[in-house]
């Protein structure tokens, strides 16, 4: 493996290629993910001169482009989100579920990406919580926190949500905590067959209010009458939803969340080799029991399948919900501290485990780095024709 590969060189050397295969195809938010992360800590973004403090060392640094599809960005805005979820911890087992789209739904959500995503976060939210309010099963308000990916290991579009949910909450009179069975949270086929009906009922609700749009193959799905066709066939089929194992404690949470919120599609340690015509990268096959293996991809496919997992301007994907949701987390936090009888939990400083590379610390000796002045954004070139008109 070739130390210090980036799916930035992959865009510098394949890019522009890409852009002149695929003209009429690229939408705006794929190229500007591509200009973003082609750009990131180079010159063309600007930055400072630094020197260690201890050692005298000299150097530039770029500034990022922060955006979200970067292999490379997001490190402090993760650190600062993960102190925020260490302080809402409680004292009790977490769960972990999956809701997943079945191919055929999945496709749909390929071309309607903001409708489906959020219906998709809706409705794994919403069966959670109708199935943990029914006395039957638990009886009680959860929260949870909920997590939209899009890919898989192979980089094919695979839309579903994780939820790391606490296994309990207050009773529905908020007098007293409820907590789960050992080892066990809710039944997965019950929520599997509600799901189902949920996001069934809020896609027919989206098709009638006229809020889908259909491409290419599925263009016929537009006719009202194939598209009732595809519900029915929808109907028919099991939609997996997927309990693992509960963690093993708060820090196990904590990990979890910190590897899989703050990224999209894949990381840059998982890249190998790149060469005119291919890129190389680790894979784990789930289906046969995680093992790691070697996949390599055309250039062209793999930028294809990377930008498969853009996503649209200001879409959201982190939501909090039931007692962990914003506008009263703050309360419903204080009141499971009161029923489970803990301390209130003090906010504290981002933990070192989950601090992003310092870069304000020399990479010899540690020492601080102080910025010696600034390096602007190179200004853009005029054509050699151009001349001032005052």
């Amino acid at each position: 493996m070739i130390a210090g590969l980036e799916v930035a060189d992959i865009f510098r050397r394949h890019g522009d290629a890409y852009r002149r295969a695929h003209e009429g195809h690229l939408g705006r938010v794929e190229r500007r993910v591509m200009s973003a992360i082609t750009l990131c800590r180079t010159a063309e973004l600007g930055g400072h001169i630094e020197a260690c403090s201890d050692c005298g060392l000299i150097r530039c640094a770029y500034n990022s482009c922060r955006d979200r599809h970067c292999p490379k960005c997001q490190g402090q805005a993760r650190a600062e989100w993960l102190a925020a979820r260490q302080a809402e911890l409680l004292p009790v087992p977490y769960f972990h579920v999956v809701f997943t789209l079945p191919a055929p739904v999945a496709e749909i959500a390929f071309q309607n990406k903001e409708r489906l995503y959020a219906i998709l976060f809706k409705t794994a939210a919403e069966t959670l919580r109708r199935i943990a309010a029914d006395p039957k099963h638990l009886g009680a308000e959860i929260g949870l926190v909920a997590v939209l990916h899009t890919w898989g290991q192979n980089l094919h579009h695979h839309p579903h949500v994780h939820c790391v949910v606490p296994g309990g909450g207050p009773s529905l009179d908020g007098t007293r905590w409820v907590a789960c069975r050992p080892g066990f949270f809710l039944p997965v086929r019950v929520l599997s067959r509600l799901f189902r009906r949920l996001f069934l009922g809020e896609l027919h609700g989206a098709f009638e209010a006229g809020e889908l749009g259909f491409f290419g193959a599925l263009a016929p799905l537009a006719e009202p009458i194939a598209f009732a066709r595809r519900l029915k066939e929808l109907r028919r089929v099991e939609w997996v939803v997927y309990a693992k194992p509960p963690f093993g404690g708060p820090e196990q949470v904590l990990a979890y969340l910190g590897r899989h919120t703050h990224r999209v599609a894949i990381a840059n340690s998982r890249l190998i080799s790149i060469t005119d015509e291919a890129v190389t990268l680790l894979w784990k096959d789930y289906r046969h029991h995680a093992k790691r293996k070697i996949m390599t991809l055309g250039t062209d496919e793999f930028i294809r399948r990377f930008l498969l997992h853009t996503l649209p301007d200001g879409f959201h994907r982190i939501r909090h919900y039931g007692f962990l949701a914003n506008r009263h987390r703050t309360a419903k936090l204080a009141l499971c501290r009161k029923l489970l009888d803990v301390p209130p939990s003090d906010p504290a400083p981002a933990d070192q485990a989950f601090r992003p590379h310092l870069l304000d610390r020399c990479p010899c000796c540690g020492g601080a780095m102080i910025t010696l002045g600034a390096l602007p954004r190179p200004q853009p070139r005029r054509p050699a024709f151009w001349h001032d008109s005052s």
